[in-house]
């Protein structure tokens, strides 16, 4: 089984590499970008096979070590194979 985890910053919270990237757009002659949120992609093999406990063993890897909840959302997906 497979889980992909998508994580953001929150609403509010700066984000200075999504500032970066978004100046070097411009410099680059990409205009009508009005903001730029940079994030992570990570992506697990689980050996599990019940697709609520994978849901859950991944939350449980989020909240201690993949996402810091105090200024990050993320989003679990759980894909059978």
């Amino acid at each position: 089984m497979k889980a992909t985890v998508h994580v953001t910053l929150k609403n509010g919270v700066l984000d200075p590499q999504g500032k970066a990237v978004q100046n070097a757009l411009s410099g680059l002659n990409f205009s009508g970008i009005e903001d730029v949120r940079q994030g992570k992609f990570i992506e697990l093999e689980l050996s599990e096979t019940d697709p609520e406990k994978a849901h859950a063993q991944v939350e449980d890897m989020c909240k201690k070590l993949l996402t810091n909840t105090v200024i990050e959302n993320y989003t679990i997906e759980i894909i059978k194979e």
